[in-house]
């Protein structure tokens, strides 16, 4: 729950480089598509060869380029699991963990044989519940190992004195995700949910439970998901962070919201030493009061169940593995077919043993001058996005002192943590897959346990070296590019300056941005929420804001389905300052020098464009369309493309876009923020 903003399918850049002949190009000529000009829709130029080369597969909801350099990570990390396996590990030691835990996922005859048998142990344990006492004390350990009912928390740092780490609770309970999905009457909802009954249903009867009582059960759970969602925060409502900031005593909590034993809870969780807590999602407590204690025992012990049961589908049978797919991602995603095996094993092991796996892959695959170019890169951006907050007509000097002092105190970790995270409390063995997820589980809660109370760990990454991605953390002021994502298509050492600076650079760029955007501006140099803004400056950037949500509510993704321009609204701030930012840097490079000349028919400039919109091809299924809509805060491929470069000038230069073209937008309806 920690609040990183994270950019999916965004990374890192250098500089410095020149064409090559050899590795990959700078840029695919094969990726167009020459049937539709720049002029029309830029994204289907840049990317339409792409797409039409790279169908969806049977696998696959979504894939683009980001899939693509994902699926190829996965390619080297299955390479470090095949030594480890071609080699006699101690007992006990990382790599007998390693082994151990990838080939109980590979063991589907030892799955298939085991069926229900994992789980029944822990049915058992819930169906035994007799009193309240006995409730609070099964929620806190399936919060601790399986499945997360009702509600969340976590440690992490307070955002109103962010040295310091804190308890927070946080809305849950949903096992779809989004409240919508309960409560909306359209025609797609309403079959998602039918389905979503059937999938409920079906897990029940596969755990042994007779027609009759799996009927009785699946009414239990859909009746109380449902309650919950009409108590739990709107998407929206989720980005206020104003709205989610409600530090009080943990007595004052415990008098209020009083419908669970939290004396019992908290001590089978194992929180010991708070004294206060922040109520994230307030309202959603305070509704609970009233859907917790009109819940019947027998309904709570039913969706308990539900919520173990759905927890370990994963890892069990394959027909619990096929029923889950079939509703998460047929139904949901539109995926026709399941992983191969040995990717879902793959991703276990990546999870659960994450930095483990990630110091292998940095002594293998992360050179040090990568991270060295990195540095360098970030400064040179750090640098832009000063001149370009200076020059803001819309901002006061006293609002820009104050951006210039939290823009000169990021944090930048570039590639892997200078400490290793030391496993040797996970304990692996050879009892069962569900057995060791569970194990696993507990081995993070403790993990995260060990910062209750205490000041935070700056040097802590909130990723994996071997992620392809990066993300923003607010409370720290840090940005972070793990070593992953430092490779073709997003940094290519084979390629012109322009290129890197629009596909790379941009990355860079986008992740300063997040320390700005709606959510992030909130938060002062030290990562604390704080009120660093004139009024009269908050009022400025909300105008301008809004402009960029009403351009992207204007959107249709698919069929009569519009974007949601507002909960969108932070990537796309920083898609555009990314932009913003990355092109300047770019032009103070060549100051004093002469313009590069044109490669491949393209000038520098056109180049820099095509580098940042490459990143963005991707095939989609609709129903993953509509998913990601209500689901993720990131604008789909096409719209972080064309929605982005409507608004900038230098673009509409490059491309010599023109009123009545299909890309323009008349200058009084763009905006740039930043």
């Amino acid at each position: 729950m920690k609040k990183l903003f994270i950019t999916l399918g965004i990374a890192l850049a250098v500089a410095g480089c020149t064409p090559k002949d050899e590795g990959k190009p700078a840029i695919e000529m094969k990726n167009f598509d020459n049937s539709v000009t720049p002029q029309e829709d830029f994204y289907q130029y840049a990317c339409g060869g792409w797409m039409k080369a790279n169908p969806l597969t049977p696998e696959y909801a979504r894939y683009g380029v980001f899939d693509q350099l994902d699926k190829e990570n996965q390619e080297k990390l299955l390479t470090l699991i095949e030594e480890i396996n071609s080699k006699e590990q101690e007992k006990g030691s990382v790599g007998d963990k390693i082994k151990t835990l990838y080939a109980m996922g590979l063991d589907s005859i030892k799955r298939n044989s085991d069926g229900a048998a994992p789980v029944q142990a822990q049915i058992a344990e819930i169906n035994a519940i007799s009193n309240s006492d006995e409730l609070a004390a099964m929620v806190a350990k399936m919060h601790t190992e399986s499945g997360r009912p009702y509600f969340s928390f976590y440690i992490g740092a307070d955002e109103k004195n962010s040295t310091m780490n804190l308890l927070q609770m946080y809305q849950g309970g949903l096992s779809m995700g989004d409240r919508d999905y309960y409560l909306l009457d359209d025609e797609k909802t309403k079959s998602i949910r039918d389905a979503y009954r059937t999938f409920v249903n079906k897990l029940f009867v596969l755990a042994g439970y007779s027609v009759e009582d799996a009927d009785v059960a699946t009414n239990y759970v859909l009746d109380l998901e449902t309650r919950i969602a009409e108590i739990s925060y709107t998407r929206g409502e989720l980005r206020d962070v104003h709205k989610n900031y409600n530090k009080m005593p943990i007595d004052e909590f415990k008098k209020r919201y009083d419908f669970i034993n939290w004396d019992i809870y908290f001590k089978n969780v194992g929180i010991k030493n708070s004294t206060e807590l922040d109520a994230k999602q307030i309202g959603f407590f305070e509704g609970m009061n009233k859907v917790f204690k009109k819940t019947s025992l027998d309904q709570h012990k039913a969706y308990m169940t539900f919520k173990l049961l759905a927890s370990a589908a994963s890892y069990l049978s394959d027909d619990f593995v096929n029923a889950n797919f079939e509703f998460f991602g047929k139904t949901l995603q539109g995926t026709q077919e399941l992983q191969p095996l040995w990717k879902r094993s793959l991703s276990v092991v990546n999870r659960s043993l994450s930095e483990a796996v990630g110091q292998l892959y940095v002594e293998k695959y992360f050179p040090a001058s990568s991270k060295e170019k990195m540095l360098e890169m970030v400064s040179n951006l750090q640098v832009a996005l000063g001149e370009r907050i200076n020059a803001l007509e819309w901002m006061s000097d006293e609002t820009k002192a104050k951006a210039q002092e939290k823009l000169g105190t990021f944090i930048v970790k570039v590639g892997y943590p200078d400490k290793w995270k030391d496993y040797s409390d996970l304990d692996i063995q050879e009892d069962s897959y569900w057995a060791n997820i569970c194990r696993s589980s507990y081995f993070s809660m403790q993990q995260m346990l060990k910062d209750e109370g205490k000041p935070v760990d700056r040097s802590e990454w909130g990723m994996s070296p071997q992620t392809v991605n990066a993300y923003y953390n607010p409370t720290t002021n840090e940005i972070c590019f793990p070593a992953a994502i430092l490779q073709p298509p997003f940094f290519n050492p084979n390629a012109d300056d322009a290129v890197n600076y629009g596909a790379i650079g941009v990355v860079i760029g986008h992740e300063m941005t997040h320390g700005f955007d709606d959510q992030g501006r909130n938060y002062d140099k030290d990562g604390n929420i704080s009120s660093w803004w004139t009024k009269e400056d908050e009022k400025k950037f909300n105008e301008l804001a809004q402009v960029l949500v009403n351009q992207y509510n204007e959107i249709i993704v698919i069929d009569d389905v519009h974007a949601d321009g507002s909960y969108t609204l932070g990537e796309n701030i920083a898609d555009q300052g990314g932009l913003l930012v990355a092109y300047q840097a770019y032009m103070n490079t060549l100051k004093d020098k002469e313009a590069p000349a044109d490669i491949d028919g393209f000038t520098h400039q056109q180049r820099f464009y095509l580098g940042y919109a490459n990143l963005w091809a991707q095939n989609v299924r609709p129903e993953e369309i509509l998913r990601r809509t209500k689901m993720d805060v990131h604008s789909l491929g096409k719209w972080r493309v064309n929605g982005a470069l409507r608004n900038i000038e230098a673009f509409y230069v490059a491309f010599d876009i023109k009123e009545g073209d299909a890309m323009y937008m008349a200058p009084e309806e763009r905006v740039n923020i930043w």
